[in-house]
């Protein structure tokens, strides 16, 4: 090996061993938009206003409701349920086989309505002779596929966050978390505490409002330069 070969190895190796550059830190939308401040805050109000009502309507309901009621169009609407949740099956099925993003978003789906299944069956099958094979089906079907797909859910939120913190190449363990540091313990990302994409709620934003948060944020940095 020439000199020049030995200097440029020596120079790849370095370039190796460099730390990742550090990614720019970038403005919290929420702070530096103020119309999606007030969005932001009215937003909060109409949830608290939501749990507030629904906490007085059920008090309601458990006061007003009778024990017993006649149902119209029973099996419609468990034939349109479980058509609905079979339409949620074959969806995740289809994203999962494509590798697309939205599976997250539909093993929660599919959960929940796994969840409401078997809640109504239980529930209407009170003192009646089929109680036991909702229970039976709630138990060892329903309950344990939901409680699957949400763990899988989470699981692939989680590896979502942890491809995002990735800067480099080879920086990832065999799980796909980030490789800790030296001297440091492997740390799994806790969705607990990260941030929304983008440190900001402006992904949630229509198309045209993000468009426009887009432009107004180039026309400040072009101002700033």
């Amino acid at each position: 090996m020439g000199q020049a070969e030995r200097q440029q190895l020596a120079r790849l190796l370095a370039e190796l061993d460099e730390p990742p550059p550090a990614k720019p830190d970038l403005p919290d939308p929420v702070q530096a938009d103020p119309q999606l401040r007030r969005e932001r805050r009215l937003a909060l109000v109409v949830l608290t206003g939501c749990c507030i009502v629904l906490a007085g309507w059920i008090v309601v309901l458990a006061a007003t409701l009778p024990h017993h009621f006649d149902a119209h169009h029973w099996r419609a609407v468990w034939v349109n349920f479980d058509v609905f949740l079979l339409a949620a099956f074959a969806l995740t099925a289809w994203a999962l086989w494509r590798q697309r993003q939205i599976v997250i978003l539909l093993l929660v789906v599919a959960g929940t309505m796994l969840c409401c299944d078997a809640w109504f069956d239980v529930a209407t099958s009170l003192k009646t002779s089929g109680f036991g094979l909702s229970l039976a089906s709630a138990a060892f079907a329903e309950l344990p596929l939901a409680l699957l797909a949400f763990a899988a859910a989470r699981r692939l939120l989680k590896a979502t966050v942890a491809a995002g913190q990735v800067t480099a190449a080879g920086q990832v363990t065999a799980a796909g978390w980030p490789r800790p540091g030296p001297g440091q313990r492997e740390r799994r990302p806790s969705l607990r505490h990260t941030p929304l994409s983008g440190s900001g709620l402006h992904e949630a934003l229509p198309r045209q409002r993000l468009r426009d948060y887009a432009r107004d944020r180039q026309q400040d940095a072009r101002r700033s330069s």
